[in-house]
């Protein structure tokens, strides 16, 4: 398994948290010399377009964040497209989860997961995917974007009992047919952050859900970062989803 890395990540963007100085070193010290680094290349503005208007696009120029913006979306399209044949996680920024079409909010620019799927299908690598986002916050811009379309169902993990959270996300994967499977992986629901619920293991049962539904389905399946804000769990806590996805 492979994470999807560039060292722009590092860059203190903007001063939200997500952007925050060390959050990217508090992923990237932990997981390093579990898995292996490749560097992605910036998503280009056709693709960036089949998802964001052109207004959207401008706007983002403006706030002079295209680039680190396009490079993350680069970077779930990598993750994406190489997620058809083993599993990949993007660790990028800014994340893109609250990004519509002309609209965007919650430290993100671009809907980093909409770009990547909306590549796939263009290019006829897929047919159908399912997004299953475990952000703390509802994804809104994913929802958004594909509200009017009927290849990609989203299912927003937002119960407030932890026993009940994983559950619903093993039922939700019965419901699927899809050709691969994109997680929205934001760990401010830990227990430790923002959200509360959830424990560190859960995330290495999540993963592995994700893993044994796709290998039985026989389907691909990668993961993109989102939120998480507590520095000291973070790490751990996305370490524990890849073991899950990699069967570890």
């Amino acid at each position: 398994m492979k994470i999807i890395f560039h060292p722009d990540f590092y860059q203190v963007y903007t001063s939200d948290p997500a952007a925050a100085p060390e959050r990217m070193e508090s992923i990237a010290n932990v997981i390093s010399g579990h898995y292996e680094f490749t560097e992605p290349t910036a998503a280009t503005e056709e693709d960036i377009a089949t998802v964001h208007t052109s207004s959207h696009i401008e706007y983002v120029k403006g706030c002079g964040l295209y680039d680190i913006s396009a490079l993350a979306a680069g970077g779930a399209i990598q993750a994406a497209s190489e997620g058809l044949k083993e599993p990949r996680f993007a660790l990028i920024r800014p994340p893109g989860h609250h990004a519509s079409t002309d609209t965007s909010w919650g430290f993100c620019y671009f809907n980093n997961m909409a770009v990547a799927l909306e590549k796939l299908k263009r290019e006829n690598a897929i047919e159908r995917a399912f997004v299953l986002d475990i952000d703390l916050h509802f994804g809104d811009g994913t929802v958004n974007i594909f509200r009017s379309t009927d290849y990609v169902s989203v299912f927003n993990a937002s119960l407030n009992d932890r026993k009940g959270y994983l559950e619903a996300i093993a039922k939700e994967l019965q419901k699927q047919e899809s050709d691969i499977v994109g997680i929205s992986a934001g760990f401010d629901n830990h227990k430790d952050d923002w959200g509360g619920l959830l424990e560190t293991e859960d995330y290495t049962t999540i993963g592995k859900m994700v893993r044994e539904w796709c290998e039985k389905n026989r389907c691909g399946y990668f993961a993109i970062l989102e939120g998480g804000y507590n520095h000291q769990v973070l790490g751990h806590n996305v370490l524990a989803l890849l073991q899950g996805m990699a069967g570890l």
